[in-house]
């Protein structure tokens, strides 16, 4: 027997009212594969998304979870940044391009996706035999100066921080041996940073997740859009890299925005010069009316040190 037919006033009005696949059928009297169908057609001609209960849910879940922030963007550029690991003396090729790109560009956020801060002077990990490494204060110092630069270069854009798992080294350390000094003034890097909106995740739109890491391995980008149901944006693996996810609910994207430091750099001493997959770079989120377009990457290329790939073409980013 047909299905009968549905106009999109009543069955938007189902849909409002009980946002389930099952239960507007069984409130329609039409049979569940026809109701999913009248729901894809509806999304299509009106370029819509209709979400059931459970999904808003896990959102609201989210925007009320501690250390959470949320922009709200519809329109404009957003510029992620990760795991620059600031030493003095090191000028990446990758930082020079972000401050290119943030003064072409004109974002209206930039996102520093993490470890900007090392510290391995104060890591768990032992010293690899008699390696100096940079002092907390030196480290401190890199990440004044560089994130310095950043806020010159991006007046107007809104700075933010989510944590990475380096930055922690921070708090926790102090916290570890040095625990009766709570709460006093410098012990936490926000009290050095204050231009910096720190933070542990960050929805930049409804459907558009930044934090520093989740899902580990060389799938990881893969497995945070699918598990998540949402775009989500990291860093932590230093692999530079978009990973498309479509579904019924449309396309959603796994991003690894790289690394700002050298992939060789002596930060990383500790991978023994074994081959690593790793790129310099970082990502440009480009937002229309809430719509998250594809995530682009600018990678420093393998044809000259100084050159990054932006968009199809070398660009020499050394005067910068």
């Amino acid at each position: 027997m047909p299905e009968r037919r549905i106009s999109d006033k009543e069955f938007f009005k189902a849909w409002e009212t009980y946002r389930s696949i099952s239960k507007v059928a069984h409130a329609l009297g039409l049979s569940e594969r026809y109701t999913a169908k009248i729901r894809r057609d509806y999304e299509n001609q009106h370029g819509v998304v209709l979400l059931a209960h459970k999904q808003n849910d896990q959102k609201s879940i989210v925007k009320l979870a501690a250390g959470n922030i949320e922009l709200g963007m519809e329109n404009g550029t957003v510029i992620v940044f990760s795991d620059a690991h600031f030493a003095l003396g090191r000028r990446t090729t990758a930082f020079k391009a972000l401050l290119w790109l943030i003064d072409e560009l004109k974002p209206k956020v930039v996102i520093n996706n993490g470890d900007a801060f090392d510290g391995a002077a104060i890591s768990r990990h032992p010293a690899g035999g008699w390696d100096e490494t940079p002092s907390v204060i030196n480290e401190l110092n890199a990440c004044k100066m560089f994130l310095g630069e950043i806020e010159d270069m991006a007046k107007g854009a809104k700075l933010i921080w989510t944590l990475g798992n380096h930055d922690a080294r921070f708090a926790s350390r102090l916290a570890t041996v040095a625990s009766q000094f709570k709460e006093v003034q410098g012990f936490t890097l926000k009290d050095h940073f204050e231009d910096w909106t720190h933070c542990m995740s960050c929805m930049v739109t409804d459907s558009l997740m930044v934090k520093h890491r989740w899902k580990g391995g060389i799938h990881a980008t893969h497995n945070n859009a699918v598990s998540s149901g949402t775009s989500f944006l990291t860093g932590h693996l230093h692999s530079a890299k978009v990973t498309p996810w479509t579904d019924y609910n449309g396309t959603r994207y796994g991003v690894d925005c790289g690394t700002l430091a050298e992939a060789f750099g002596d930060q990383f001493v500790y991978a023994e010069n074994s081959p690593r997959n790793w790129r310099s770079g970082f990502a440009v989120l480009t937002l229309v009316d809430g719509h998250l377009l594809m995530p682009e990457l600018c990678i420093v290329s393998d044809v000259n040190p100084d050159y990054v790939e932006w968009r199809g073409q070398l660009y020499d980013v050394s005067e910068w």
